[in-house]
């Protein structure tokens, strides 16, 4: 009886250490995070301006006017556009780039530390000093582009060019991120795979398929989702650079929350967007962990 009580009384110190440590960030998380989410599955449910106090219960309305309305397809296809290119651009990029700086290189430090610096730098600034490089008749690009016969198009203002523009800067600030990841990977993969590999005859490409990417693997998995749901949320930049133009050419799930919400206050689209927006978010994310499970290699 003695060892039993002795027994319960420790677990019931456990359960209480466990609740002290765990208690406060369930708490934070349920004021910051969980709360919000239900509040605003609430919101996508009625008309409210953010002004009165009185919310009027719609129901399915605002859903209904949104997926009927003429441009929330164009919406969801440019999120989609903008997601998924930045995504394949942000790890080819970062793949290639981290190739070469994991080799014995002069200066590979110094390079390793100027590709990572626009990650560090606010995405509204790194807009603004954009803008000013893509101008079609002073700025930097135009330059380049001249120098080889050709004219500049007008980046921002052409609804064929403005997608290509925002993509490109976003890829440009977040391609060292990946680069720094896929670094680290690449340091980790025991380097006898490749000596054993090289003995056996293997070739430069046969050691990169079947050795790093599969070392690989695991860090690709993890870019790829922290990169498409930081492609979902990307605000910065097309607010600074487009504002969601030309004619809504780059106008996403996210910034089309911000346009109903805080520039047409109405909290209950900009409700259904979020809710949209959320769902998307983690059908990718369900997604990924299924086929992460037959794909990425551990060991």
């Amino acid at each position: 009886m003695g060892f039993l009580r002795n027994s319960t009384t420790a677990e019931r110190r456990e359960w209480l250490l466990f609740i002290l440590l765990v208690g406060p960030n369930l708490v934070l998380f349920s004021i910051f995070t969980y709360w919000p989410l239900v509040y605003n599955g609430y919101l996508s449910f009625v008309r409210w301006d953010m002004l009165s106090p009185v919310k009027i219960w719609v129901g399915l309305d605002n859903y209904t006017f949104l997926f009927s309305s003429a441009n929330f397809g164009t919406i969801l296809l440019n999120t989609l556009v903008f997601t998924f290119a930045s995504v394949a651009l942000i790890c080819a990029l970062g793949l290639l780039i981290a190739l070469l700086l994991n080799q014995p290189l002069r200066g590979r430090d110094a390079a390793r530390g100027i590709i990572f610096s626009p990650v560090m730098l606010s995405g509204a600034a790194i807009g603004i000093v954009w803008i000013y490089i893509f101008d079609p008749r002073y700025g930097l690009l135009d330059i380049f582009i001249s120098a080889i016969g050709l004219e500049s198009p007008n980046w921002l203002l052409d609804t064929h060019w403005a997608m290509s523009a925002v993509i490109i800067v976003h890829v440009w600030k977040n391609v060292g991120y990946a680069v720094v990841i896929f670094l680290a990977g690449l340091q980790a993969i025991p380097r006898e795979l490749y000596e054993a590999a090289t003995v056996d005859g293997a070739t430069a490409w046969a050691r990169f398929r079947h050795i790093t990417i599969p070392g690989l693997s695991p860090v690709l998995f993890f870019l790829i989702l922290t990169t498409i749901l930081a492609g979902f949320q990307s605000f910065d930049i097309i607010k600074v650079m487009t504002n969601g133009g030309p004619v809504d050419a780059t106008t996403t799930l996210i910034y089309f929350l911000y346009q109903e919400g805080f520039v047409g206050f109405n909290a209950g689209r900009a409700g259904v967007a979020a809710v949209v927006l959320f769902v998307a978010m983690l059908v990718f994310t369900i997604v990924q962990m299924r086929y992460s499970e037959e794909s990425v290699h551990y060991a």
